[in-house]
Order: C-alpha cells, then sequence, then structure tokens
C-alpha cells in the first residue's frame, strides 16, 4: 500500500485533477492498465493498445471501484460521472513517471535488474524464490519486464520490500537505458548474448551494446553479476566503475559450478564454488542448460547479502512459477509433455532440444517428439537458423519432428534431408493438423515437446494433447502387450 496525495500526482506527473481533492490521501493497492483486474481502491492507467484502449473501460473500472484514473489529456471517450482522473499529456509516461517517484521517495529495498536473450523470467523466478526466503522480495509475475510491466511492478512494492526483482527486456538501443532511468537498479544481471531480436537490432554486436545499457546504467555502489562463459557479456566488465560478479561453469568465475549431475527426474544437481567454499546445489528444473540460470540467482543473491550457503539451500526450495517454460506434466494417458511453448530462439530452441534427447534415453529408451513451431525476430538469418535446427534434432536422435506452420517448412526439409531420416519429420500448416497426427500416432511412455515463439500459440497443442484420449493403446500399455517403447 502506497500513500498519495492528489498534489503529489500532480507534481509528479504534471497533469491536473478534475473530480478529487488535491490534498484528499489515496491509499493504493496497487496500479492497473487491464479493467478485468481486481482494482477496488486502485488506480488505472488508461493505455491505448493495439487492439484495446484503457479509455474505453473507464465506466468498468468506476463499478470496479477504482479510486482514480490516468488518461490522456486529449481523450474523447466519455467519462462516467463520479469517478476522480488525473489529465496527463500520455498516460504511459506518467505511469513510469510515479514508478520513478516511489523507487525515489518510497522504496528502501535493494533493486536488481536482469537481462539477457534468454531465460530472464526463469532467472528472476530463481532470484525472487531464494530472496522470499530471506526477506520481504516483490517480482513481477510472468514476463513483466517493458516499460508497462517494469513500472508496475515497482508500484507493487512498498516502504517494506526488502528486494525488488525486476526484469529488463529490450526492443532496441536506449530501451533498456530507460528502464533503468525508472528503475534505478543497485544489481544488474546479464545472462547471454544470443539472436533473439536480432532483426530488430541487425547483428549481435548491437544486441550486446543494448543489454549493456543495465550494467552501465549502475551506480559506483552498484554489483554487476556477468555470464564469464558468454564472451559478449564477459567484455562488458571493460570500463566498469562499479563492483562485479561473475558467474559460469569454468573455474574463471567468481561463482562458478562442477560435477554438474541430471538426475532420473531430469533436474540438476551441481557443486558451486565461491570464494574457495563449496557447496552442493539442486536447481528444480528440467535440463542442465538451467544452471547457468541458477549460478546468476546465486550469484544476485549474495551480492544483495545472503551467506553463501544459505543462498544454496535456499535454491534447492525453489519452484519456478512463471508458466510454459520447460513445464513438465505427466498426463492421465501416459505421456509426458513439456510445455516451453512461451518463446523461442536458436539458442534455447537448441536447449530444449538436448534435454528432450537426455530424458528420452535415460532408463528404458521411450519415444520423443519435437513439435515446433516459428522462431521469430530472426529477420535475413531466420532460414539459417530453422535449418539448423531441423538438422539438429537429426543428430540428437529425436524420434519425431513435427514442424508447425509456413516459417518451418525449411526446419523439416533440413530434418529429412539430413542422414537417413524418412518419415521421422512431418510437417503441417497449422496446428489442427498436427493434433489429427499426434492424436493418431502418440503412444503412452512417448515425451512431448512443445516450443516456439509465443505468438505462434503451440501452448494449445501442449494443453490438447493432455486431454488425448489414447484408452485404446493404454489397456495395451498397461498390461504389458503394447509395443516395445522406442520403437515408431
Amino acid at each position: 500500500m502506497i500513500d498519495f496525495t492528489g498534489h503529489q500526482l500532480i507534481e509528479i506527473t504534471g497533469g491536473t485533477l478534475t473530480n478529487c481533492d488535491h490534498e484528499l490521501v489515496l491509499s493504493v493497492p496497487g496500479f492497473y492498465v487491464d479493467s478485468r483486474s481486481p482494482i477496488e481502491n486502485g488506480i488505472f492507467v488508461a493505455l491505448a493498445g493495439e487492439n484495446a484502449d484503457g479509455h474505453s473501460f473507464l465506466a468498468d473500472v468506476k463499478v470496479a471501484g477504482a479510486s482514480l484514473g490516468i488518461v490522456a489529456t486529449g481523450s474523447s471517450a466519455p467519462v462516467p460521472e463520479g469517478l476522480p482522473l488525473l489529465h496527463v499529456l500520455d498516460p504511459l509516461t506518467a505511469l513510469g513517471q510515479i514508478a520513478h517517484w516511489v523507487r525515489v521517495n518510497v522504496l528502501t529495498a535493494q533493486v536488481i535488474g536482469i537481462t539477457g536473450s534468454s531465460g530472464k523470467t526463469t532467472t528472476k523466478d530463481l532470484i525472487a524464490g531464494i530472496l522470499g526466503q530471506f526477506g520481504r522480495c516483490v517480482s513481477p509475475p510472468g514476463s513483466f519486464n517493458t516499460e508497462v510491466g517494469l513500472p508496475l511492478t515497482i508500484l507493487r512494492a512498498d516502504a517494506q520490500t526488502e528486494f525488488l526483482v525486476l526484469e529488463m527486456g529490450m526492443r532496441g538501443l536506449g530501451h533498456i537505458t530507460t528502464l533503468c532511468e525508472i528503475a534505478q537498479p543497485d544489481i544488474g544481471v546479464v545472462l547471454n548474448i544470443g539472436s533473439a531480436h536480432i532483426e530488430m537490432l541487425g547483428s549481435i554486436e548491437n544486441i550486446a551494446v543494448a543489454k549493456s545499457e543495465l550494467v552501465r546504467s549502475l551506480p559506483v555502489t552498484g554489483v554487476a553479476v556477468l555470464n564469464q562463459d558468454d564472451p559478449y557479456v564477459a567484455r562488458m566488465s571493460e570500463g566498469l566503475k562499479c563492483s562485479q560478479l561473475t558467474f559460469g561453469e569454468t573455474q574463471g568465475g567468481d561463482i562458478y559450478a562442477s560435477e554438474i549431475n541430471i538426475e532420473p527426474d531430469g533436474t540438476t544437481r551441481f557443486l558451486v564454488t565461491y570464494r574457495d567454499v563449496s557447496h552442493l546445489a539442486h536447481v528444480k528444473l528440467i535440463g542442465e542448460h538451467y544452471v547457468a540460470n541458477a549460478l546468476a540467482a546465486l550469484s544476485a543473491s549474495v551480492a544483495v547479502g545472503v551467506p553463501f550457503e544459505t543462498a544454496c539451500e535456499f535454491l534447492s526450495n525453489v519452484n519456478v512459477v512463471s508458466k510454459w517454460r520447460m513445464e513438465v506434466t505427466e498426463a492421465t494417458n501416459g505421456l509426458t509433455v513439456i510445455n516451453d511453448a512461451y518463446n523461442a530462439n536458436p539458442e534455447s530452441m537448441r536447449a530444449a532440444l538436448k534435454t528432450l534427447a537426455q530424458l528420452g534415453s535415460r532408463g528404458p529408451r521411450r519415444r520423443t517428439w519435437a513439435i515446433l513451431g516459428e522462431m521469430r525476430e530472426l529477420g535475413e538469418y531466420s532460414i539459417d537458423a530453422h535449418d539448423a535446427i531441423g538438422r539438429l534434432a537429426v543428430r540428437l536422435d529425436i524420434s519425431r519432428l513435427v514442424c508447425v506452420g509456413a516459417a518451418t517448412k525449411v526446419m523439416h526439409l533440413a530434418a529429412a534431408n539430413e542422414g537417413s531420416w524418412g518419415e521421422e519429420s512431418v510437417w503441417g500448416p497449422d496446428i489442427d493438423g498436427v493434433m489429427t497426427l499426434l492424436a493418431n500416432e502418440l503412444q503412452p511412455g512417448d515425451i512431448i515437446l512443445v516450443k516456439a515463439s509465443r505468438s505462434i500459440g503451440l501452448d494449445r497443442v501442449a494443453s490438447e494433447v493432455l486431454e488425448l484420449s489414447l484408452s485404446s493403446v493404454m489397456e495395451d500399455f498397461e498390461s504389458g502387450t503394447d509395443r516395445e517403447q522406442g520403437t515408431p
């Protein structure tokens, strides 16, 4: 809960108030941009989006009990009688201004910013999971990492918050600098530099420059947490005036992993060393590639004052909460579904396929299915990137590759032309056709990975596969007469 007076909001934003006493104190439980939110006593920010304009829902938020609406001065939308309004030139700018004011004048929390081409949300969940066991911690739900989501997350914190964890996405040069101006992070974590968003920035080098804005924005008293294993990230240490803490899977980092072991359930145990002290750690995520995220989380936790051994122990208790990120479900129909349909780029796609192959090879061999959609925002690199993923699926001995959508036809052709593959790779133009194939050919015991850029909508495949009726083969499977798993 944060208290504002009307006069303070005018000073912060340069706006004007109507239907509200300037000296009235507003005790605000939260700020909202979705009129369907539980908005009672909260402040609604009317943003104009691609599909809807928040000004059209002022009547709804008045009924829902909003204490104030922040609206654009030039809006002609009808205003419900009795709803206090703050009129500003740009509601989005005002949201950032208010969040910055709260960061500077209300919060005493240590603020941690996280960026990278992949793994930001998972690392955010791991850091918040550790720090939440150590003190009062606020972090964004899901991927609130834009100029909308970041200030909304800041405005969920208050004077009692001890740690504020923020995810910072990027759409171009200068974007992260803007987010840092709002949030003023004390700790900056840079995970990796990959080809996500390369269509917008043109090169890996430009992506690295854009991501480095986080650590370049840190104060002298801050700490830059850098992935020593990524050469682009490692070079960000040059010229920094703040302290640095490096992590990686090589002994060159301040915090490094060794003796990495994959458990039967696909989670990972490893030894972590920091300043010549070693401690066992366990990350409860499916895939060895999450060791790097865990090391980043441990490093950030140490940077804000959590004892190293305590951080390792707390890590073992963390269950990642953000959905559709290597989310494993053992379905009642005998299938294992790995839903990683939130996002996709070449780096995360390779890691997911390697994890699928590892799971399929453990114990009695199980058939593995990769249901893959387009990786977007790759620009001129798209054809080569999809071609490489198709070939990798073959080299990893994935049992079946199912490519969905026009942009993945090159992935299918690359797989079909690699080695001796034949019908193991199939292509379909849409999800409906893919579901027909899966309903006819999936068997209990199969492991299915579903991955694509979020806008493709393959999360639907993951949910529908869980509901498929495989009763005719389930009976054989349970009685031991089904075909040997691993045999097409």
